[in-house]
């Protein structure tokens, strides 16, 4: 074959390969079957429980009516969902600073007949309520309020008064909505408010009001089985690189730990810790950055395993605790913790997180019995003929449960209805043994 030709074939083979390889390039499709079915694909998000919003974690404990006969209200979580329901589908506008002049002013704005008064049980920035009320303007003034008062009385032809108010600072933010909303709500909640019960007002200073019930309140105690929450789970949502995390086991304590941070959990009080020392703790949160930031921070795992509630922040400390409630709408109180999830923050970075690791899923209904707590009257009577008391340093009474172990050996969990009060930033618990014996018993 002379060389003319040789160079033909190799050429005509070089052009083939060409057309070959072009023709794969274009028809080519990877298969990706086997990845996208993969369950190593993607992280999956862990998640204890359901994602919760904002009106299901902040939420009032009240609802006190001023009426010409009286003063009516409720704590029933039922009736105060609806409430907020109601006030969610409102539109507020004109939201502005209302200049109190002289207590006196203060107290005919809150307490006069007519209104109605929704109370919160720690101030709640208004950025975090934007999320459940409908602000018109788009720029609101910043402030905090614990209170919302509603002048459920005004004329049809005048637009409504809604007064934002805090307990803490003393000040007073107005708004307005349409009279027809305000017409709904008289009829729906504020004329209907003489079938609640009574409660009557105890001044415990210049700024603070406390409602408290005239009679004595029935109440059930309930007994559950707590599911325990899975620790692997734990590590994997807390942790940012659980698969860097060791444990460790010593009784009654797992341990989990990665270069900065650690995860404790107590098998017998059933407590987790989680500390992160490594973040910047010289940091002052606003309240809106704080309390938004711990709600969020909960929902990443899916955290609310039981019906917990925003009842506290402190801006200083960089703060927020969270209590669990009852269905019915009490709080639930234990001395090492078990029925609180407090938060800690840094900069950008959670310091401390602390909480029980069970849920109180299975209540036992055949266990539970009603029982009769004494009236805020007598309550009332008897924190006053304490040594020292001042009333100016008692902040909260309420009705509510402790949360107990039945016993040592008995894994169930006990609901018994009890009175408490928040003194000098204490809380303390009053029992019927204090008050004179079980005048109080089952019935």
């Amino acid at each position: 074959m002379s060389y003319e030709n040789s160079k033909s074939v190799m050429l005509a083979i070089l052009v083939s390969i060409s057309i070959f390889l072009t023709w794969n390039l274009w028809t080519y499709h990877p298969n990706f079957e086997k990845l996208e079915n993969s369950d190593n694909a993607a992280v999956k998000e862990v998640t204890l429980s359901e994602k919760q919003e904002v009106q299901t974690i902040v939420k009032p404990d009240m609802v006190i009516y001023h009426t010409d006969g009286g003063l009516y209200g409720t704590n029933s979580a039922e009736e105060l969902d609806k409430i907020i329901k109601e006030l969610s589908s409102w539109s507020f506008f004109d939201v502005k600073n209302y200049a109190v002049k002289e207590e006196g002013n203060l107290k005919e704005i809150t307490t006069g007949t007519g209104k109605a008064e929704i109370v919160f049980p720690d101030d709640v920035p208004i950025e975090i309520y934007r999320n459940v009320l409908k602000l018109e303007e788009k720029k609101v003034p910043v402030f905090t309020f614990d209170r919302i008062i509603i002048s459920a009385e005004n004329s049809e032809t005048d637009n409504g008064d809604v007064y934002f108010v805090s307990s803490e600072t003393n000040q007073v933010y107005i708004s307005h909505i349409s009279p027809a909303n305000l017409k709904d709500f008289n009829k729906d909640f504020y004329k209907n408010s003489a079938s609640l019960p009574r409660y009557f007002a105890f001044d415990a200073s210049e700024n603070r009001t406390i409602y408290l019930p005239e009679n004595e309140t029935k109440m059930n105690t309930y007994k559950y089985l707590p599911v325990t929450l899975d620790s692997e789970e734990l590590k994997e949502a807390l942790f940012s690189n659980p698969d860097y995390v060791q444990k460790s086991t010593v009784a009654p304590w797992e341990e989990y730990t990665d270069n900065s941070s650690k995860l404790s959990i107590n098998l017998i009080t059933n407590m987790l810790t989680y500390v992160n020392p490594t973040t910047e703790e010289k940091y002052v949160e606003t309240p809106y950055d704080l309390v938004k930031r711990s709600i969020d921070f909960v929902n990443g795992h899916g955290g609310w395993t039981d019906p917990y509630r925003y009842v506290s922040k402190d801006e200083f400390n960089r703060s927020v605790t969270f209590r669990l409630y009852t269905t019915d709408g009490y709080p639930v109180f234990n001395g090492r913790g078990l029925s609180e999830i407090t938060e800690v923050w840094g900069r950008n970075e959670i310091t401390s997180y602390t909480r029980p690791n069970i849920s109180l899923e299975l209540p036992l209904t055949t266990e539970m019995q009603m029982v009769t707590q004494p009236s805020g009257h007598e309550i009332l009577t008897y924190l006053q003929n304490k040594n020292n008391f001042k009333p100016e340093l008692l902040e909260q009474l309420v009705l509510g449960y402790t949360m107990e172990r039945e016993d040592e050996e008995n894994r169930l969990i006990l609901l018994e209805p009890a009175w408490f009060y928040r003194y000098n930033n204490t809380w303390g618990q009053i029992t019927m043994e204090q008050l004179g014996g079980p005048a109080y018993g089952l019935e």
